[in-house]
């Protein structure tokens, strides 16, 4: 039998409050996305994937919190296993661009069980993958922290969290997965509440295997990542109890869990570029680690809290993003390419103006927004130089963020997987090298390379993004 949608919600009215919106936005109700008025669709999936990748910046700086009270070498190794597990995200979030596009489009072609079967492929995707990246990787745990640059002592302190990040890196693949099928459902308030759920959990344990609190092991850094891979599983059991019950606009069955190859090779054709377009993107992060490392612990400590920050402010970016994509999806499945193009626009016009404020706020404030996270001088004096140079470019950030969004929303991850290539490895990799090593200006010219990069990518992003042939993608 056929699955079946919930009636959705009439769209919101056009006299309907800001306020008004955002209420129903936390509501969870199922809307129609597709015949909406375009400024409440983006407000009503927008506002609860902003707050989705908020708590998920929150797992990176709580961790990064308690253990900047270990000192340099336990922020260092922090740094260098997430340079890593990058690559892991990379796959992961790769794998959610194709998963959102395929989820949307069948969504806005009115097929329901399609959307369905998409799912429970995907969910057999990403387990698969992660257990292969898990048994591989996690077993190399300390050979990766040499080869990343590392001291014995940063190993020493390290090995432990590193081993427990990679090895159990099939909870971020499945959090992230599922999260993007509930997104290219229309279902972004089940995303939120999961990452919700998952933090109080990693916020709460964090310290306590961390410092061996009450009956809790003393597993000092080590415990940081127990704590997450907690959280993040439990979060993962939340979901799969969401879709296999009837919250979840998409009613997921065991049936659609069989194998099926044809299914898997329309999420794997879009999924490759969009794993190679994160790769492009994180190995580059990986490259700058690699060029920082030669300045010593206190550059890469410095970068790293400066990054997490940046990424904090860069993930709630990314839900706006994700709403243009989501838009994008379902109105190009439901043969409207002109209000898809316009959904982009009103998401990008809200973001630049999110991060316009923020990069501000973090210019002024450098110092003393670093300074809660070390009082190591020479840390907190690098990474507010960190902070305000990459803070700089964060409008352009937004704009290509809402254009790559575009792009992955139709199914066309080829083209922001090639942009990402000429601005990201041809422009960052070798001008950080350049002004860090052959102009002499040390950690302070890989920091400048990156919003140097990032602005090319925006802009070239919005030349493709104006041809428009992405509206023109079939998946």
């Amino acid at each position: 039998m056929p699955a079946a949608f919930p009636p959705p919600a009439p769209p919101p009215a056009e006299n309907y409050s800001f306020g008004r919106t955002v209420l129903h936005s936390l509501q969870g109700k199922s809307w129609d996305y597709t015949t909406a008025p375009l400024n409440r669709a983006v407000l009503l999936l927008a506002v609860p994937m902003v707050l989705e990748m908020m708590m998920e910046s929150l797992f990176a700086l709580a961790d990064v919190f308690w253990v900047s009270h270990l000192g340099r070498n336990a922020i260092a190794v922090v740094g260098l296993t997430e340079s890593v597990m990058s690559l892991i995200y990379a796959v992961a979030i790769g794998m959610c661009f194709a998963s959102t596009a395929v989820v949307a489009r069948r969504i806005g072609e009115k097929d329901p069980e399609g959307a369905a079967r998409s799912a429970g492929q995907i969910i057999l995707l990403g387990a698969a993958a992660a257990a292969l990246i898990g048994a591989v990787l996690g077993s190399l745990a300390p050979d990766i922290l040499r080869w990343m640059g590392a001291d014995a002592a940063t190993i020493a302190v390290g090995a432990g969290f590193t081993r427990i990040m990679l090895g159990g890196n099939a909870t971020v693949f499945l959090i992230f997965l599922i999260n993007a099928i509930f997104r290219g459902a229309g279902d972004p308030v089940l995303a939120m509440r999961t990452l919700g759920f998952a933090n109080l959990l990693n916020i709460a344990l964090g310290p306590c295997f961390i410092f061996g609190l009450g009956p809790f092991p003393h597993w000092g850094v080590a415990g940081a990542a127990v704590a997450t891979n907690i959280g993040r599983g439990t979060g993962v059991l939340f979901q799969l109890w969401q879709l296999f019950g009837q919250r979840s606009r998409l009613r997921v069955r065991l049936r659609h869990f069989r194998p099926d190859r044809k299914i898997m090779g329309t999420i794997l054709r879009p999924a490759w570029n969009g794993i190679g377009q994160l790769l492009i993107s994180t190995t580059s992060w990986v490259g700058l680690y690699k060029i920082l490392a030669l300045f010593g612990s206190s550059a890469l400590a410095g970068y790293t809290i400066a990054l997490r920050l940046i990424m904090s402010v860069l993930m709630p970016s990314w839900g706006l993003a994700n709403a243009g994509a989501t838009l994008v999806g379902q109105n190009l499945g439901a043969n409207q390419p002109d209000r898809a193009e316009a959904s982009v626009k009103i998401a990008l016009r809200f973001n630049v103006f999110f991060l316009g404020i923020v990069g501000a706020f973090f210019v002024i404030l450098a110092h003393p927004i670093v300074g809660c996270f070390t009082k190591d001088p020479e840390v907190r004096h690098l990474g507010a130089q960190a902070l305000w140079i990459v803070a700089l470019g964060l409008p352009l950030f937004a704009a290509g963020m809402c254009f790559e969004g575009a792009f992955n929303g139709a199914g066309d991850t080829g083209t922001p997987t090639r942009l990402n290539f000429y601005c990201l490895w041809l422009v960052q990799i070798p001008v950080g090298w350049i002004l860090a090593k052959t102009c002499g200006l040390g950690p302070i010219g890989v920091f400048i390379a990156v919003p140097v990069s990032y602005s090319a990518l925006a802009i070239s992003g919005g030349v493709f993004f104006r041809r428009g042939k992405w509206k023109l993608q079939k998946i």
